[in-house]
């Protein structure tokens, strides 16, 4: 391995996409991220090529022309989504149309479609899946040391996709799609999946129900999640920003080159992954191979920040979280049909006064987008 070379194909990369120099001094905007996860996106989408051809072919029938959508008769119902069928299959289609690629999750998962029965048309979907372990500001807001955090994460998720699809999105449903994270709906879910979950590790009954639901904005500063109020009920609290550090910016291609490196140099990291140390585990060996290859490990801090917001589900969710209390109290949630019926008037029906050309856009332009095409 000619560390040389390594070492300038690293660079160009991070030169091309803006990080790696002086993060906390450069203002980000919402393209220099869509920019930035550009070869990622490319690259999922050039390894899922065949599969988006025969997908968007079978299911184009799920997505709405704008003049399909009806604000007025808008019935919004969400479907969990079970692996190995065709809503899986429709699941990964869509994923495609975000501009920051969307990992397949890990742990625990739980992944929801949503519809418009009003004209069997997809709006949108949200995922839940393991909370990340180490997020400091979380933490904080929570009150929790490492230890506390260790026992009591299990009754915590993290939404790591949310969203509507055209036409939709031109309606606010991004809106209402995040809003229904907080519906009873999901609690039921969630508890019927995994009431009787042991630990992998700890190989301990778990028995959790869902206290709250964190979200990490993906272009910086969020539109969707400020703000998210229905009535008195504030959906998510901002609290605050990650610290841009990661290594979403070294393409895979790049990594295998640094782990064949490494495995040369017979670095110890190589074989120490474990389950539930991915992330970390990856960090790791980016940061072995920088150091060998004569770099910064500081070249993993991005500098593409990103705003962490928190959604307390139980009525008494600090309580869970707290082990104050072991059983959630529910009272106070909506199912989805309530949540999106104050949604709908709340920002559908005005958007759909105000912005009439949703009706002009058709489904041809979202399926081009769902192959990098626009």
């Amino acid at each position: 391995m000619n560390t040389s070379v390594l070492r300038d194909e690293l660079y160009a990369h991070l030169t091309n996409i803006g990080a790696g120099k002086n993060p906390g001094l450069v203002h980000r905007t919402k393209e220099m991220y869509r920019a930035a996860h550009l070869h990622q996106r490319s690259q999922k989408q050039t390894q899922d090529q065949e599969f988006l051809l025969y997908a968007k072919e079978k299911y184009a029938h799920l997505f709405a022309n704008g003049y399909e959508v009806k604000p007025d008769r808008l019935d919004v119902s969400v479907e969990l989504v079970k692996p190995g069928t065709w809503q899986a299959e429709l699941f990964r289609l869509v994923t495609h149309f975000w501009s920051v690629p969307v990992s397949r999750g890990f742990g625990r998962r739980l992944r929801f479609l949503v519809w418009d029965s009003s004209n069997e048309k997809l709006v949108g979907l949200f995922a839940l899946g393991d909370a990340v372990f180490n997020l400091r500001i979380r933490d904080e807001f929570i009150g929790w040391d490492a230890s506390q955090r260790k026992k009591r994460l299990v009754s915590l998720m993290d939404a790591y996709v949310v969203g509507a699809i055209p036409p939709y999105n031109s309606l606010l449903c991004g809106k209402l799609v995040a809003a229904l994270i907080k519906s009873r709906e999901v609690t039921e879910a969630f508890r019927d999946r995994y009431r009787h979950s042991v630990g992998v590790i700890s190989g301990e009954k778990k028995n959790p129900y869902l206290a709250a639901v964190t979200v990490t904005s993906a272009l910086g500063r969020s539109s969707i999640y400020n703000r998210l109020k229905l009535g008195d009920d504030l959906i998510f609290r901002g609290l605050g920003y990650t610290e841009g550090w990661g290594h979403f910016h070294i393409p895979e291609e790049l990594f295998e080159k640094i782990t064949c490196l490494l495995k040369s140099k017979r670095n110890g990291n190589v074989e120490a992954y474990n389950f539930g140390q991915g992330p970390n585990w990856r960090f790791r060996m980016l940061r072995d191979g920088l150091k060998l290859l004569g770099m910064e490990p500081g070249l993993l801090n991005h500098g593409y920040r990103r705003e962490v917001f928190f959604s307390g589900v139980a009525d008494n969710h600090m309580e869970i979280l707290n082990e104050k209390q072991k059983r959630a109290r529910y009272e106070g949630v909506k199912s989805v049909s309530e949540l999106s019926a104050i949604a709908v008037e709340r920002w559908v029906r005005p958007r759909s006064i105000s912005r009439p050309d949703y009706r002009t856009q058709v489904k041809e332009t979202f399926l081009r987008a769902l192959s990098g095409y626009v």
